[in-house]
């Protein structure tokens, strides 16, 4: 049994999506503490108040696009559990999550089926994706199976940039999203071309849409 009071943050940019993730947290353990933020920004100066047993993070957010947010809170949460919420099914794009840190990937479509589960697993010292995509991830990596894909040779702030100029965005602009300067996420797309053997941007956001990597919703 999970230990009382829980303190959660919940992390979305639409209110009625926030109350209806902390209505469904209150109902499971009583007594519970639920934080709510409405932007990463809000989010971040909430931390170090709110102390919580855990983050429920949409991907979704106005300020901090795709992995972006993921990224930013966990340089901040320590060995705090961040619980992610995407509207993306790619087991790739699951894997990408847990490998920087995520502690849970939970499907928007199956929110009030999987939460719970995943908050107690989470707070067990385990890990939680769906149970289909659970298992395309041990598809992937039993045997000798496992194939590395040109986006699972990039590092996180790579992929990141990757996504934002799928998306159609400038360097100016990333930059500005990544906190970085134009010529650091310069840098960061040729790594990119140079690792995966795309010769520009044409090619890149081709792989991006055959893959489902885009920004998520």
């Amino acid at each position: 049994m999970l230990t009382q009071p829980m303190k959660a943050l919940v992390v979305d940019d639409q209110p009625i999506v926030r109350r209806g993730l902390r209505r469904v947290i209150e109902l499971e353990w009583d007594h519970a503490q639920v934080w709510e933020a409405g932007s990463l920004a809000e989010a971040l100066r909430q931390f170090s108040q709110a102390q919580p047993d855990f983050v429920v993070l949409d991907l979704a957010l106005h300020d901090a696009p795709g992995t972006d947010a993921l990224a930013r809170m966990r340089r901040l949460t320590g060995d705090v559990p961040i619980l992610i919420l995407s509207a993306q099914k790619d087991a790739s794009h699951a894997q990408r999550l847990l490998q920087m840190g995520a502690a849970a990937y939970v499907s928007k479509e199956r929110t009030g089926e999987e939460l719970i589960p995943a908050i107690t697993t989470v707070m067990t010292q385990g890990r939680y994706v769906p149970p289909e995509l659970a298992q395309r991830l041990l598809t992937r990596e039993d045997g000798g199976l496992k194939t590395t894909l040109p986006h699972e040779l990039l590092t996180p702030q790579e992929y990141r940039v990757m996504q934002l100029i799928a998306a159609g965005h400038r360097l100016t602009h990333i930059a500005q999203v990544m906190q970085l300067s134009v010529k650091t996420v310069g840098n960061y797309r040729m790594r990119v071309l140079a690792k995966t053997g795309w010769h520009d941007n044409t090619e890149l956001k081709k792989y991006c849409a055959a893959q489902g990597l885009g920004m998520p919703d």
